[in-house]
């Protein structure tokens, strides 16, 4: 099977109703994010035949019997790269405990390229409270560009993120939106907020930080998607007022009881 994209939930269909059936499988251009790497790794020690864990080609022998296994899950890397965000743009000092270091990929080096400082103890991340972080521009001096690509590449996922996270930098960044149509279309609630963003096409925006010389302030707003959901959570931490979102459901389906662990961390919210 050559896949037309490298879709994780396909792929991991497949990779399930491969391992009984008869006879050998073999997929190209399959997704190799570490959720699929972590389910490959289960079947196999259920008894399933994986070969080629981690790459774009998988090689899957059927067998006739699956038994029973123990399993950790990852930690969700989206959750991680929220919170590492949340940190920089409330001026928190946070330590994210057991985030899964070694499956992160390029996502803490992204943002780092924003200027965020972060500290890494043994499996934990460590963000110091910084008052101001500068985005890093390229050799020649060209305006920083941050876009997704299929893993091992910058997840989709936390594009919005990273939008948001830039509002108060220092400098200016061009997020692309490769991979998925209208997920920049939240940007006009925090233009609203107060943040300098140019939406330059459905694919590409530019956020020109604030530098911390002007607070966002508090809207009431309405969440289109999870991600873009848990991004206007951030700016409305982050914001002057009181800021009222609505269609919080979106958000509940990727950040599990999200308002009492920001409770627990300080943060002035409430569920009504």
């Amino acid at each position: 099977m050559l896949l037309d994209e490298p879709s994780v939930t396909g792929t991991a269909n497949i990779v399930m109703a491969a391992t009984m059936a008869t006879g050998t499988t073999t997929i190209y251009n399959a997704a190799c994010e570490p959720y699929l790497q972590q389910l490959c790794k289960m079947l196999n020690r259920m008894g399933a035949k994986i070969n080629g864990i981690g790459s774009n080609l998988l090689v899957i022998e059927g067998v006739d019997y699956l038994g029973g296994t123990t399993h950790s899950m990852l930690p969700d890397m989206i959750e991680v790269g929220s919170f590492i965000g949340l940190a920089a743009m409330t001026k928190s000092e946070v330590t994210i405990k057991n985030a899964g270091l070694n499956d992160l990929g390029i996502i803490p080096e992204k943002f780092r390229q924003l200027g965020i400082e972060m500290n890494f103890n043994g499996d934990d991340i460590h963000i110091p409270s910084q008052e101001s972080y500068t985005i890093q521009k390229y050799l020649d001096g060209g305006v920083l560009t941050i876009y997704d690509h299929p893993w091992p590449g910058f997840t989709p996922d936390l594009l919005s993120i990273v939008l948001v996270t830039a509002i108060q930098a220092k400098g200016s960044v061009l997020i692309h939106q490769k991979m998925f149509e209208s997920r920049l279309f939240f940007v006009d609630k925090l233009i609203e907020m107060g943040a300098q963003i140019i939406l330059c096409d459905p694919h590409r925006a530019v956020v020109i930080g604030l530098e911390r010389e002007h607070q966002l302030r508090g809207i009431t707003m309405s969440s289109p998607d999870i991600r873009a959901g848990v991004a206007l959570l951030i700016a409305a931490l982050s914001a002057e007022g009181k800021s009222t979102i609505q269609n919080i459901e979106q958000i509940d389906r990727g950040y599990q009881n999200i308002d009492t662990r920001l409770q627990a961390l300080g943060a002035d919210i409430k569920r009504v």
